[in-house]
């Protein structure tokens, strides 16, 4: 069932990469985080490869096609959505040769429900979430999909362990009324938390791995993630949370997925030290015993490293899993003192 524990005391990416190799780039992957691996989003490819795209283009009984002003809801599958269909296919292939008898945990990523709503535009105009029966039947597919995705990539790696992140960046906007309109002057009703919740709940229930749920905005609502069933979540630790929330989902045994290394290089790397150290002092704040700390995180970049250069991007991968590991190390000796 999906509350199954998800991974903690490792380091991994969030999705996205530089570059259009996915061969490379699963090279990188396996390389760079041998403990928690994941399938690359390359959105440099153009559309369909990144987050959006991916995963409109594979939603079961909807189809969408691309506008000059983004991903539509239509009638029928068009070019654009067998293209992403066809490119996620050669991705998926590509697992094979390059996690050959892979047994350990591997994580997918999909759009979650209420940032496709907010994203994708209806046949006629305006977003999706703005229609109460097209967010339902979204949430409804997606559900579907993730289920059929899933099954997919264990064909490829049927040893491995799967998990499931649902990236929902734009959910904040929707619990606050402002997701624009299509004009651009108006905002979209805010979004019952309830409804939102019981979406969100329905994906999360419709597949058999741990699912994670990713949420880079400020103030992401952790709470609802977890309520949700999410075993995970995923957020910016500088995005500003609340530490009395953060405090109650420890308590429950959900997974802090902690974002502490920089998506974007900012010039001189930071040290391992530095990188823990906001982790450990939220950790201090909330009065936990340490030795607590590794077990209770999973560390990664603060957000998709698509927009880093190809250095960057390795740095930072191999940041994450070194500050992983030296929390452990750290925790270790303390319980031998």
């Amino acid at each position: 069932m999906a509350g199954r524990a998800t991974p903690s005391g490792v380091g991994t990416a969030i999705g996205s990469l530089p570059g259009q190799d996915i061969d490379a780039a699963l090279a990188l992957v396996a390389d760079a985080l041998p403990d928690l691996p994941h399938l690359p989003e390359l959105p440099a490819r153009g559309a369909g490869s990144d987050m959006i795209g991916r995963t409109a283009g594979q939603l079961a009984d909807l189809h969408v096609d691309l506008q000059p002003s983004g991903w539509r809801l239509v009638a029928r599958q068009g070019l654009d959505e067998a293209r992403a269909r066809d490119q996620l296919e050669r991705d998926l292939d590509a697992l094979v040769p390059a996690l050959p008898g892979y047994d350990g945990v591997f994580k997918v990523q999909l759009a979650g429900p209420w940032t496709l709503a907010a994203t994708l535009e209806l046949p006629r105009g305006g977003k999706a979430v703005a229609d109460p029966g097209a967010s339902r039947d979204l949430a409804d597919s997606l559900a579907e999909t993730a289920a059929l995705h899933l099954a997919d990539v264990a064909r490829r790696l049927p040893a491995a362990r799967l998990i499931l992140q649902l990236d929902e960046p734009a959910l904040p906007a929707v619990l606050a009324g402002s997701v624009p309109t299509e004009s651009g002057f108006g905002r979209v009703a805010a979004m019952d938390a309830t409804l939102a919740r019981e979406r969100l709940a329905a994906v999360v229930s419709a597949v058999d791995v741990p699912v994670v749920v990713h949420c880079c905005a400020s103030a992401p609502p952790l709470s609802l993630l977890a309520d949700a069933g999410a075993s995970g979540v995923s957020f910016d630790l500088s995005a500003g949370v609340d530490l009395e929330e953060v405090g109650g989902l420890v308590e429950r045994g959900v997974v802090l997925w902690l974002g502490v290394v920089p998506s974007l290089g900012p010039g001189v790397p930071p040290t391992v030290r530095q990188v823990l150290e906001p982790a450990r002092e939220m950790w201090r704040r909330l009065t936990f015993d340490a030795d607590r700390l590794p077990s209770s995180v999973v560390l990664t970049p603060t957000c998709g490293l698509a927009g880093a250069s190809d250095g960057w991007a390795r740095t930072a991968l191999r940041l994450v899993v070194q500050s992983a590991r030296a929390l452990g190390e750290a925790a270790n000796e303390d319980a031998l003192a």
